[in-house]
This record gives structure tokens, C-alpha cells and sequence, in this order.
């Protein structure tokens, strides 16, 4: 009988990137941020709180800062009355689209696995 496997080759990975990745990403809000700049950009601020209702502003203004830090975000304060700033996503922040992608689509299949042991 042959196989039906096939090697798939995946280029070598360090845990230390894949931990400086996790690092860039982790958070409660920044995957949710991602996604909404990636749906639409640029975003001001007050955007991204409408899109995210349950996240504080004072927690949105630190992942922001975070991410923006890291080189996902962009952060360009417009020079108008009265002021304001957009967020877009570096090329960098936008890389993460086939993940975000392949999250979304494992999440989406994910409905169909077994639920929690039933009870008696």
C-alpha cells in the first residue's frame, strides 16, 4: 500500500522567533485590532472603539502604543481642526493577514468538533 502523505517542507524555525512573535501579538486586544486595520484602513481612533465596545480606552491606547512599538501599527496624527490620528498597518503588521486568515478559517471549522462530555 503507498502513502498518501506527503512531506510538506516548512522552512526552519527557532523557538526564539516563534516566541518573539507570540510577544508581538499577545494581548487580549491587538489580534482584534489587527483584523479591524486589516478590514478597513486607515482607522482613527474613535473607529476602533466603536469596532471594539468592550476593550477600554485606556486598553486600547496601550495595545496601539504596544503594537506600534513592535512595527504593526502606524500611527500618523493628521494636522487638522480639530486634530485627530489614524492607525494603518505597517507592511510588516500586514504580513499577519494569512494567519489571521488561517485562524479564522480553523476557527470557522472548528464548529463541527465534538462538543464537552455529556452528563448523566
Amino acid at each position: 500500500m503507498t502513502s498518501t502523505h506527503k512531506k510538506v517542507s516548512v522552512p526552519p524555525c527557532t523557538i526564539d522567533q516563534v516566541e518573539r512573535a507570540l510577544r508581538i501579538i499577545e494581548g487580549r486586544w491587538k489580534l482584534l485590532i489587527i483584523h479591524h486595520l486589516l478590514i478597513e484602513e486607515p482607522r482613527r481612533f474613535s473607529d476602533l472603539e466603536r469596532a471594539i465596545p468592550a476593550v477600554t480606552q485606556k486598553m486600547l491606547i496601550q495595545q496601539l502604543r504596544a503594537l506600534e512599538a513592535d512595527g504593526v501599527v502606524h500611527r500618523e496624527a493628521q494636522p487638522v481642526v480639530p486634530p485627530h490620528v489614524e492607525y494603518s498597518l505597517t507592511p510588516f503588521g500586514r504580513a499577519l493577514e494569512p494567519a489571521l486568515n488561517a485562524l479564522h478559517d480553523w476557527a470557522r471549522d472548528g464548529d463541527g468538533r465534538p462538543g464537552p462530555p455529556m452528563t448523566n
